[in-house]
């Protein structure tokens, strides 16, 4: 008679755990946006896509929403008027506030 411990019950489910596992990861928001942009009007481009993939799939609601779509405008004209690296804190910190980062 074989005794089951503790130890060999957590080895040999990592091990089925890991067999689980897929050979490629996620795609990162810069792959779901579709998008070359670079510098802020890359990470906005990105950042409005995650969001709207996230309301689309019902992962934040529509009032959550809007306030991002708000904070990430803002940031846009910020954007538009040459202040690059602002815009950037501005889109990092509406992520922030919300858990994207």
């Amino acid at each position: 008679m074989k005794i089951v411990t503790p130890a060999l019950l957590l080895t040999g489910g990592l091990a089925l755990a890991a067999c689980n596992q897929t050979a490629s990861a996620p795609a990162g928001p810069s792959v779901v946006a579709g998008s070359s942009a670079t510098g802020c009007n890359g990470e906005i481009a990105r950042y409005r896509a995650v969001m709207s993939n996230d309301l689309a799939m019902g992962h934040v609601n529509q009032s959550v929403y809007n306030r991002v779509d708000r904070d990430i405008a803002q940031a846009e004209e910020v954007c538009a008027a040459g202040r690059d690296a602002e815009a950037v804190r501005m889109v990092n910190a509406t992520k922030a506030r919300h858990g994207y980062l």
